[in-house]
C-alpha cells in the first residue's frame, strides 16, 4: 500500500484529535470525577453508576433522533463541513466548560456531559462519512485501522500529562487538590482536540454531494423516507446495520462503563487510570493488525474474530474479582476494541452509495447510538435488580452473539471477494 495522501492523513489525525475527549471525558478521569462527586453527595455507588448508563443513554437518543436528518441535509453540496464544525465547537466548549462546574453539582456534571457527549458523537457522524472522500475502497480499510491506531496513541499524551498531574495533586507533591487535577484536564482534552483538528478543517473536503436545490429540509425528510422505501435494494446495507446495532452495542458499553465498572469492584483511581492508559498503548497496534489481517482474509472474518473475544470478555467479567482480573480483561479488551470499530467503519463505507454517504452514515450512527441506549441500560437495570455490576456486564453476551448470528447472512463486499485457486 502506498503512503498515505495529505487528506487521508488529515483524517486521520482528527481521531489523534478527538481520543483525547474517548479517554479522559467518557472513559476515565470524568467518570471516577463523578463517581466521587456523587458519592460525597450520599449516592450508592450501583445507583450512581445507574445515573451514568442513564444518562449516556439519553444522550445517545438525542443524536440518533437528529443524526439521519442531519446527515441527508449534509449530503448537499458543501454542507458536510458545516456540520461537522457545528458539532465539533460543540464538543470542545461544553468540555472545557466541565471545568468550570462546582464538583459538589453532580447532577449539572450529568448534564453538560450530556452535551460534550452530542458534540463528540454529532462530529464523528461527518468525520466518519468523510472517509469515502479521502480514500478508495481498495485502501479504506487500513486508512480506517490507522485513525483508530492513531487515536490510540495520541490520546496517551493528553492522558499521560493528565495522570501525572492527579497523582502528584494525590501525593501533595503539587499544591492543588484532586478536584482542581481533574479540571485541568477536562481543559487539556478541549486544548488537544481542538488544535489537532486543524489539518481535517483544513485539507479535507466534500467530493461527493447531491446539487443544492430548493426547500432542503424539506427535500431531505422526502429522501429518507424514500430510501426507507427502496430498502431492498440495500439489503446487504441494511443487514450490516442490524448485525452492527447489536455487537456494537456491547462495544460501546464496555468502553463507556469500564471505569464505572471497576470503581464499583474496588479498585484504586490510580490503578484503574494506569490500566487505561496501557490498554491505549495495546490496542494501538491490534488496531493496525486488524486492517492489515482484514486485507488477507476479509474484514468480515476479522470482525467474526473481534466479536468473539468480546464474548469472552463479558463472559469473564461475571468472575472477576481482583485487580488482576481486571487487568487481564483490559488486555483482552485492548486486542479488539480498534479493529472491530475501524473494520465495521471501512466495510460500511465500500457498501454505500458515495453521493448519498452523509445520509447512510446517518443510519449507521442512528443504529449505533440507539444501540449505545440499549447496553447502558441493560447494565444499568440488571446492576440495579441484582445489586452486582459483574451481572450487568455478563448481560451483554446476549448482544455479541445475535449480531454475529446476523453478520453471517451480510454479503461480503465484491471487492474483498478472494480469488479462488
Amino acid at each position: 500500500m502506498k503512503r498515505l495522501t495529505k487528506e487521508e492523513n488529515s483524517w486521520v489525525f482528527y481521531d489523534w484529535a478527538n481520543s483525547a475527549y474517548s479517554i479522559i471525558i467518557s472513559t476515565a478521569v470524568f467518570p471516577l470525577f463523578y463517581k466521587a462527586a456523587a458519592t460525597n453527595a450520599g449516592v450508592s455507588a450501583a445507583n450512581s453508576t445507574a445515573y451514568l448508563g442513564y444518562t449516556i443513554a439519553i444522550a445517545t437518543f438525542i443524536l440518533a433522533m437528529l443524526s439521519p436528518i442531519l446527515g441527508t441535509i449534509a449530503d448537499y453540496q458543501g454542507l458536510k463541513k458545516r456540520f461537522f464544525t457545528f458539532f465539533f465547537i460543540l464538543g470542545i466548549s461544553s468540555t472545557a466548560f466541565l471545568a468550570f462546574i462546582p464538583s459538589d453539582e453532580w447532577l449539572f456534571l450529568l448534564i453538560c456531559y450530556t452535551v460534550t457527549a452530542i458534540g463528540s458523537a454529532g462530529a464523528n457522524v461527518f468525520y466518519d462519512a468523510f472517509l469515502v472522500d479521502v480514500s478508495t475502497e481498495e485502501r479504506m480499510n487500513r486508512v480506517s485501522a490507522r485513525g483508530f491506531s492513531f487515536g490510540y496513541i495520541g490520546s496517551t499524551i493528553p492522558f499521560i500529562i493528565s495522570i501525572a498531574i492527579i497523582i502528584l495533586s494525590q501525593s501533595g507533591t503539587i499544591p492543588i487538590t484532586t478536584t482542581t487535577a481533574s479540571k485541568i484536564a477536562f481543559i487539556i482534552t478541549a486544548i488537544w482536540w481542538g488544535v489537532f483538528s486543524i489539518p481535517l478543517l483544513k485539507n479535507v473536503h466534500q467530493r461527493y454531494y447531491i446539487e443544492r436545490e430548493p426547500n432542503p429540509v424539506i427535500n431531505s425528510f422526502k429522501r429518507i423516507n424514500q430510501t426507507f422505501k427502496e430498502i431492498r435494494k440495500y439489503r446487504a446495507l441494511f443487514l450490516f446495520l442490524l448485525a452492527y446495532f447489536f455487537y456494537i452495542d456491547g462495544v460501546h458499553t464496555i468502553i463507556t462503563m469500564s471505569t464505572a465498572y471497576g470503581s464499583d469492584l474496588g479498585i484504586t483511581s490510580t490503578n484503574l487510570l494506569i490500566i487505561l492508559f496501557v490498554t491505549q498503548v495495546v490496542a494501538a497496534p491490534f488496531a493496525i493488525l486488524y486492517g492489515r489481517l482484514a486485507e488477507r482474509f476479509t474484514g468480515k472474518i476479522m470482525l467474526y474474530v473481534g466479536i468473539f473475544i468480546y464474548i469472552i470478555v463479558c463472559i469473564y467479567a461475571y468472575f472477576l474479582e481482583t485487580t488482576l482480573d481486571f487487568w487481564i480483561l483490559a488486555m483482552l479488551v485492548a486486542t479488539s476494541q480498534g479493529g472491530i470499530q475501524a473494520l465495521s467503519r471501512s466495510y460500511f463505507a465500500q457498501l454505500v452509495p458515495k453521493h448519498k454517504s452523509n445520509e447512510f452514515f446517518g443510519f449507521y450512527n442512528i443504529f449505533g447510538k440507539f444501540a449505545s441506549i440499549m447496553g447502558p441500560l441493560l447494565v444499568a437495570v440488571t446492576a440495579q435488580l441484582t445489586g452486582n455490576t459483574n451481572s450487568g456486564v455478563f448481560s451483554l453476551v446476549v448482544l455479541f452473539i445475535v449480531g454475529m448470528v446476523i453478520l453471517a447472512f451480510v454479503p461480503v463486499p465484491k471487492k474483498e471477494l478472494k480469488p479462488t485457486s
